[in-house]
C-alpha cells in the first residue's frame, strides 16, 4: 500500500529508536535516506536489509519525483535522515509536502530530536521557545540574527557546527554578553558534553581543546520580559 513513513532515527546512541521505528524500516519496502552511509550504520545495527534512495538538499526535487514513482506504484517508504526528526534542520520537508499534495499516505513515526532532547536536560523553564536550526554562516548575516534574537522572549534554540561554533559565541558574547546559554554536544554518544554559562565563560573552555568535535545544540536563555 502507497504510504510514505516520515521515521525519526537516534541522533547518537542507536540504541536511542523505537520499536515501532524498527518495525516500520523492517516493513517498508524503500528507505529514503539524507546519506546511505550513515542509514547503513543503523540498519546494519539491527539486520535490516532494504532497497536505499538517496536524497538530500542538492537533489531533493529529483529524489521527490523519484519517490513519488515508487508510491504511485504501490510501494510503502521510509523517510529518514542523517539523525533525529526528517524536515527540522534536515531535508525532507519537500518531500514531504510534494507526497502530501498528491494525496498520498504520509505517517508520523515520532522519536529522537535533538532539540527537545537538549531542553529536557537544560533545566531552563520556559513557556515556550523559538528554533532558528543553522544561523548563516556568514558573519553579518549570522550577527544580524543575534540582533533579533537578543529582543525576543521566549528560549532561542539554534544548532552549529564544530568549524563556526567559536565565531557564533564570540559573536554572542558581544550581542549578548549577560544571557545565559546551554551546550549539548555530541548529545547521546560517549563523549556527550553539556556546558551552562554566558557565551564568554564557554568560549574560554572550548578554547583549551585541541580539536572541536560533534555537532552542538544550544540554547539561549529568552529575555524575563512577559
Amino acid at each position: 500500500m502507497a504510504v510514505l513513513y516520515i521515521v525519526a532515527t537516534p541522533i547518537g546512541n542507536l540504541k536511542d529508536i523505537t520499536l515501532r521505528a524498527l518495525d516500520t524500516l523492517k516493513n517498508v519496502d524503500i528507505i529514503a535516506c539524507e546519506d546511505t552511509r550513515q542509514t547503513l550504520k543503523l540498519l546494519n545495527h539491527y539486520e535490516i536489509k532494504k532497497k536505499l534512495v538517496s536524497f538530500h538538499s542538492h537533489n531533493e526535487k529529483k529524489a521527490g519525483e523519484k519517490i513519488l514513482r515508487f508510491l504511485k506504484e504501490g510501494s510503502a517508504v521510509a523517510l529518514v535522515c542523517d539523525s533525529g526528526t526528517p524536515g527540522i534542520s534536515d531535508p525532507g520537508a519537500s518531500i514531504v509536502r510534494l507526497v502530501r499534495d498528491r494525496n498520498i499516505r504520509t505517517v508520523p513515526i515520532p522519536g529522537p530530536s535533538a532539540v527537545s532532547t537538549l531542553i529536557s536536560v537544560s533545566g531552563i523553564e520556559s513557556r515556550g521557545f523559538c528554533f532558528y536550526g543553522f544561523l548563516s554562516p556568514k558573519g553579518s548575516r549570522r550577527r544580524k540574527d543575534l540582533q533579533r534574537i537578543k529582543a525576543m522572549c521566549e528560549n532561542i534554540v539554534i544548532y552549529e557546527s564544530p568549524y563556526r561554533v567559536k565565531s557564533l559565541l564570540e559573536d554572542m558574547a558581544a550581542i549578548l554578553p549577560e544571557r545565559k546559554v546551554f551546550i549539548g554536544r555530541e548529545i547521546t554518544k560517549i563523549y556527550e558534553e553539556f556546558i551552562f554559562g554566558r557565551a564568554d565563560e564557554i568560549l574560554t573552555q572550548l578554547q583549551v581543546k585541541d580539536r572541536i568535535r560533534g555537532e552542538f545544540s544550544i540554547l539561549i536563555e529568552g529575555t524575563k520580559k512577559v
